[in-house]
């Protein structure tokens, strides 16, 4: 099994993955927690998205869009709220001519390089404009797009990815919002290097989970490994993860019974196990921790995230 893993990691930086056969998704309840050291979900009736849909393409579960840069395309883009970077293809870059910026140390999963950066004006989704970013330019055929939009793009917007309709919403969060609906369950995350990180989370032992929008394939530390080990959980299969640069990291796959997020409950979850560096980055190498990528994230009808006020929420699908 071959898996594409996007990782650009630029002081500081995280991580996204792009899986080119990811498991299928797990089934997602909202069972009340029987485990007295789980936290229940809140409904947060602050939390609500309504700016602009932006069709969108689901390539495998990742989401693209289509974003204008310095007012040219669309271009094609997946949305990746695990990158801290906003990336552009080199190709495209090339073409729209765009002046070079500084130079930044990039990290992938084997290794560290020096990376050149474009100077982009403006970056448009919908309604949303983004001013004055230094983007890495970097293969299209190692990010599986034209590029991708990081946490710099996001800091202050609120992003919604709706997998049924197949939309994105980036909305300024400072937009009133009207009261969420019914079906929906919110969670207050913690936010570190401007990553929402869930701390509401289990899988036999209690673990941090990172949202990562960019990944494909759920990710595990060897912390999250250990513990699970003494458990009897065994690898199933191995897989190979592939980084922008090209680097090739091999990783064991574990079938994972259940994990609560909240009162949130997903079942027969397959995790590729890999010490990525956002787990270092975040200071999440020594405890178990998870990147939740869209295998997971797309099992759910909507996954809204408010970077401002630090809320994830997900949309139950029909049962």
């Amino acid at each position: 099994m071959l898996c594409r893993l996007v990782l650009a990691l630029v002081l500081p930086a995280t991580a996204a993955l792009h899986a080119q056969a990811p498991a299928p998704p797990p089934a997602a309840s909202a069972e009340p927690s029987d485990q007295p050291f789980i936290k229940p979900a809140t409904i947060d009736n602050s939390l609500e998205v309504t700016g602009e849909p932006v069709a969108a393409k689901e390539v495998n579960t990742r989401m693209e869009v289509g974003v204008l840069v310095d007012g040219k395309g669309p271009y094609r883009f997946f949305v990746d709220s695990g990158a801290d970077r906003s990336v552009i293809g080199l190709t495209l870059a090339n073409r729209l001519g765009l002046p070079a910026g500084p130079t930044v140390m990039l990290h992938s999963t084997g290794s560290a390089r020096v990376a050149n950066t474009v100077r982009i004006e403006t970056l448009r989704v919908g309604t949303s404009t983004i001013h004055d970013i230094a983007a890495p330019a970097l293969p299209e055929e190692f990010l599986g797009a034209q590029g991708m939009l990081g946490i710099d793009a996001l800091v202050d917007q609120r992003l919604t990815i709706n997998f049924d309709k197949k939309t994105v919403v980036v909305q300024d969060t400072r937009t009133p919002e009207p009261r969420p609906t019914s079906d929906e369950i919110v969670i207050t995350a913690r936010r570190r290097k401007g990553q929402l990180i869930l701390t509401q989370a289990y899988a036999g032992v209690p673990l941090a989970a990172v949202i990562d929008t960019g990944t494909e394939i759920t990710v595990g530390n060897s912390a999250l490994r250990e513990r699970l080990s003494r458990r009897g959980r065994k690898p199933v299969s191995t897989t190979n993860l592939i980084s922008v640069t090209g680097d090739v990291v091999p990783a064991d796959l574990l079938s994972v019974p259940e994990i609560r997020i909240g009162d949130l409950i997903l079942r027969d979850v397959l995790i590729a196990f890999s010490d990525m560096p956002p787990f270092k980055l975040f200071g999440l190498d020594n405890e178990p921790a998870l990147l939740l990528g869209t295998d997971i994230l797309s099992s759910f009808k909507r996954v809204s995230l408010d970077f401002r006020r630090r809320k994830v929420r997900f949309t139950l699908k029909p049962s």
